[in-house]
């Protein structure tokens, strides 16, 4: 909602059913309302029809236009939001029978995306991918832009620039384009410096709304947006995490998959997704309170595997134990621990399990460190799991076991100290 609007836009959603599964299309319908919500938008009322496909002009059939028209007119609607894309004939010819806005479930989520971006390069992400979105939207007659606006607070590259011509657009394309080229070199050579660091990377990925950020926030004691909406987080953000040994390693939050993502966020998010890439271990947190549950777990994994990640190790989380659904199930065949959030020793668990994966990919040593060795001591409590520290005293050194990443540069600093 723009900051001159006094209230919730009001909004039709229109949703066309093309198969049995009654479920999953009222999820998806159910998901269109959060959407709608988290964008600051009041819904009034859900049409649906079923069809055996959308239809190729006006994605509802006509007597089913007929219909949504009186009720546009009968409750005064700004915006109808439509539950799938919408090709640019479709938009048009809805454009011409209906007096409201009317957007599709991508510009939505891209509006959702231009509230909530913090960064530079976040902002120059969304804009990037609505332009994208609006180019092929800008040919034929008469085509209404103004109406064509960024989502419900029309936000983002907004309507005077709509209103230039494609080249204006293909241009600042270009611009974004190469200015988003230079961030990422430096994020580059930000994350090979980590590398050569060789601090452990976990990534919290998930489903949006599943609680990623407030279980980022329990573990680092970090403190990004928590909030009960879908899309809360948008640009990933690490911080430190201290597992009960005192083993030091990088937690990111991520921002959250959603079932039939554009194409235009999945290139445009690059940054969170090469995040991903990164990590050496996923968290995969999973809303067990949500009915739909299965299918959004379902999701994200379909989309880690699009990314290349299947190599990398996860843990499933499930998630909201205290509210969880009646039917819930976890997966089998999967590594996976059921928390909440909010409870302590929920927390310590997770912890205490993520501890144990990690070991699974070190290497262990014994070493002996003069009593004049605190540096090295410190860091050994820090970038390595210590599992035993015994001081000498009759020989003034500190015998200390434990384990240690393989590629990590305290392998050659403890060398001489072997036993």
């Amino acid at each position: 909602m723009t900051e001159h609007t006094k209230q919730s836009e009001k909004v039709i959603l229109v949703g066309c059913q093309t198969d049995d599964d009654e479920l999953s299309f009222r999820y998806s319908m159910e998901e269109l309302a959060s959407l709608t919500k988290t964008a600051k938008g009041k819904v009034l009322i859900q049409v649906t029809q079923k069809r055996d496909k959308i239809h190729p002009a006006t994605y509802i059939g006509k007597g089913k236009l007929t219909e949504l028209k009186a009720l546009e007119e009968e409750l005064a609607a700004d915006l109808i939001i439509f539950n799938d894309e919408l090709s640019p004939s479709q938009m048009r010819n809805l454009s011409e029978s209906l007096q409201s806005r009317i957007i599709d479930r991508t510009q939505l989520i891209l509006d959702i995306f231009a509230q909530r971006a913090r960064s530079k390069e976040g902002k120059l992400q969304v804009e990037l991918a609505q332009l994208q979105y609006l180019l092929p939207r800008l040919s034929g007659k008469g085509m209404q832009l103004s109406r064509l606006g960024g989502g419900i607070g029309t936000r983002g590259p907004g309507e005077t620039q709509l209103e230039t011509d494609r080249r204006h657009i293909r241009r600042r394309i270009t611009d974004i384009k190469a200015e988003l080229a230079g961030i990422v070199r430096h994020r580059e050579q930000y994350r090979e410096r980590r590398k050569k660091n060789k601090a452990f990377q976990i990534a919290l990925v998930g489903y949006t709304n599943a609680g990623k950020s407030t279980l980022f926030n329990r573990l680092t004691e970090a403190d990004t947006l928590e909030e009960n909406l879908l899309f809360a987080t948008l640009d990933p953000m690490t911080k430190k995490i201290v597992f009960p040994s005192g083993y030091t390693a990088l937690l990111t939050d991520t921002v959250g998959f959603i079932q039939d993502l554009p194409t235009e966020l999945i290139a445009a998010f690059r940054s969170t997704l090469e995040e991903v890439k990164e990590a050496d271990l996923f968290l995969h947190v999973v809303d067990s309170a949500n009915p739909d549950y299965f299918q959004h777990e379902h999701t994200v994994e379909k989309l880690l595997h699009d990314l290349e990640t299947d190599h990398i190790p996860r843990l499933t989380v499930y998630n909201k134990k205290d509210l969880m659904h009646p039917d819930f199930v976890p997966a089998a065949g999967t590594k996976s621990i059921i928390i909440s959030a909010f409870d302590e020793g929920d927390l310590l668990r997770l912890k205490a399990s993520v501890e144990e994966m990690i070991l699974e990919s070190m290497e262990s040593y014994h070493v002996e460190i003069p009593s004049t060795g605190g540096k090295l001591l410190a860091r050994l409590k820090n970038e390595t799991i210590l599992k035993e520290l015994v001081f000498n005293e009759e020989r003034q050194v500190y015998v200390c076991k434990g384990y240690y990443q393989p590629n990590h540069q305290i392998k050659g600093e403890i060398k001489k100290f072997l036993v």
